[in-house]
């Protein structure tokens, strides 16, 4: 299954921006999609973005399009998620996934596509 380890939560003020990190071992990381997913208080999780094993192909949830930036890097086994723009409503615990499963037409966003979870880091936003 593999370790995934977030970083770079935090609590930060709206408007503020912050990176967070995930790092991948006992993976295969360049064969692996990776994803961020967070999870609000007394919300359900919810998809946030995917990348492509290559780093070619992202997807956004509609929620965040313009405000978040998934990359990797495959040499460090690395995926980070740059969020801009903060708002309280960004305030959850932020996990990142990974999946072997086909990246097509249609991206892997449903949490039952990933096999693999990091524990989260959370991020806390004020005003």
């Amino acid at each position: 299954q593999g370790q995934l380890v977030e970083s770079g939560g935090g609590s930060v003020k709206a408007g503020d921006s912050l990176r967070l990190s995930c790092v991948v071992r006992g993976l295969a990381f360049s064969s692996y999609h990776m994803a961020w997913f967070r999870q609000a208080p007394e919300k359900d999780r919810e998809f946030v973005a995917v990348i492509n094993k290559h780093g070619e192909t992202t997807h956004y949830a509609d929620s965040v399009k313009g405000r978040v930036t998934i990359s990797r890097d495959n040499a460090i086994n690395t995926v980070w998620l740059q969020i801009n723009s903060l708002k309280l409503e960004d305030t959850a615990v932020y996990y990142c996934a990974a999946t072997s499963l086909p990246f097509g037409l249609i991206p892997p966003t449903l949490q039952q596509t990933f096999t693999s979870w990091g524990q989260g880091t959370q991020v806390i936003v004020s005003s």
